[in-house]
């Protein structure tokens, strides 16, 4: 029999939020949304008693290989001095079956026969695609696409600042308010650091495709001289504040109101809300499943990483980001990439930024190729990642980086729904 029941979660949530009350009255809003959030999680804690849960996690934690992929490391310097992290893998002079290429079996999903018809030989025109992952998250997101291209195309794979192994944003320990603006800038120094010559290609999602476009908006000769095609995964270029995540309009109005405070309130508090997380691990881990993953079979080892991914990034950081969401309008930087190949990607189900902004960007792009994924939600790159390898696979084609059978070889109706523009 279980050790627990739902009056169970709700309590433990109520637990939780007693404890984050104290970060002041705003911090009441969470026992709201934690108490709601727990009954979408009771009856998988009610079928799974926390003993099995704890071990079930454990032996994830062990087995997975998910995030174990390393390259060469480095740092670059953010203008404000921040230390940015960063991994790059090398092509390997026999194709891939070298060092690079051996370690890309772990965790990866792309059979043999596929890499080989996609990857069969050396990349005729050298480029460095360079991948920027989400908000609180690392690079180690790309796991599935890293693992793909391993040792047959450069890659060039970092952390955001405050996430992953870069270093706490100085500027923001310093009281000054991070924005959109500010990472682009990071990822030009990544850029001047990892891949300072040659043809690029810039594959971001969410917060990363966010920082592709400012870095387009700050520096678009960069883009005009250097940039050979673009991918925008489960991003946006604006109006992030029109997003209900999922929930009715009353409520989502409530959480607008109180969301910042209640965030800016609990990063003052961090060593309390951490222990706050500890405390709810189900409940967290129902929450993050719920609004990163958009079908009900995700392998658990997968939905475990993402979750291992999430509750690194501290609450702190957390809060420190979320106000930049709200602000962020980078459409106008968008005609920026009209000329260039562009793939545009989503899940259907993205909760957090819904597939009409992929829309959106596409309504600017009218030569990108926009995918949209059945059954996917805003993680789409670990839920569906072959899905989202091959398209990256088949940008690549595109513009001769990789060879194939020809552009556009992938199976749309097996892998995914397609709505490409013409020309695209």
């Amino acid at each position: 029999m279980s050790d627990t029941s739902a009056g169970d979660v709700v309590a433990t949530a109520a637990v939780a939020a007693a404890g984050w009350r104290r970060a002041g009255v705003a911090g009441a809003a969470i026992g709201v949304i934690a108490a709601g959030a727990a009954a979408g999680v009771a009856v998988e804690r009610l079928t799974v008693g926390r003993g099995m849960r704890k071990k079930a996690r454990l032996a994830l934690d062990a087995a997975g290989p998910y995030g174990s992929l390393r390259g060469v490391s480095g740092r670059a310097v953010a203008d404000d001095g921040t230390e940015l992290y960063y991994e790059v893998d090398e092509v390997e002079p026999d194709g891939g079956t070298g060092r690079a290429g051996t370690k890309a079996g772990a965790g990866s999903t792309a059979p043999g026969s596929r890499r080989r018809r996609l990857f069969g030989r050396k990349a005729p025109v050298p480029v460095t695609v360079v991948f920027s992952h989400g908000y609180c998250l690392s690079q180690d997101s790309w796991h599935f696409q890293r693992a793909a291209l391993r040792g047959l195309v450069r890659t060039v794979h970092w952390d955001q600042r405050s996430h992953g192994r870069s270093e706490r944003g100085r500027a923001q320990a310093e009281g000054v308010a991070v924005g959109i603006d500010q990472l682009g800038r990071d990822l030009k120094a990544v850029i001047d650091a990892a891949a300072p010559e040659g043809l690029l290609v810039l594959v971001g999602h969410s917060m990363g495709g966010m920082t592709m476009m400012a870095l387009a908006d700050q520096y678009p000769a960069l883009v005009r001289d250097r940039v050979a095609a673009v991918a925008f995964v489960g991003t946006s270029s604006g109006k992030l504040g029109e997003v209900n995540f999922g929930l009715p309009v009353a409520g989502v109005n409530a959480v607008r109101r109180v969301l910042p405070g209640v965030l800016k309130a609990l990063g003052s508090q961090t060593e309390l809300v951490e222990r706050g997380r500890r405390a709810t691990a189900d409940l967290f881990a129902g929450l993050i499943k719920r609004y990163s993953f958009g079908s009900r079979d995700v392998d658990p080892a997968v939905a475990r990483f993402a979750e291992r991914l999430i509750e690194s990034t501290p609450i702190d950081v957390v809060a420190e980001f979320y106000p930049a969401f709200t602000e962020h309008d980078k459409s106008g930087a968008l005609p920026a990439f009209l000329d260039l190949p562009v793939l545009i990607l989503a899940g259907d189900k993205d909760l957090v930024t819904p597939s009409s902004h992929s829309e959106a960007i596409a309504d600017e792009l009218p030569d990108a190729e926009l995918v949209i994924v059945p059954d996917a939600g805003h993680l789409v790159m670990l839920e569906h990642p072959e899905t989202v390898t091959d398209r990256l696979a088949d940008l690549l084609v595109r513009i001769g980086a990789v060879p194939g059978e020809a552009p556009g070889s992938s199976n749309v109706g097996e892998h995914g729904s397609s709505a490409q523009r013409p020309g695209g």
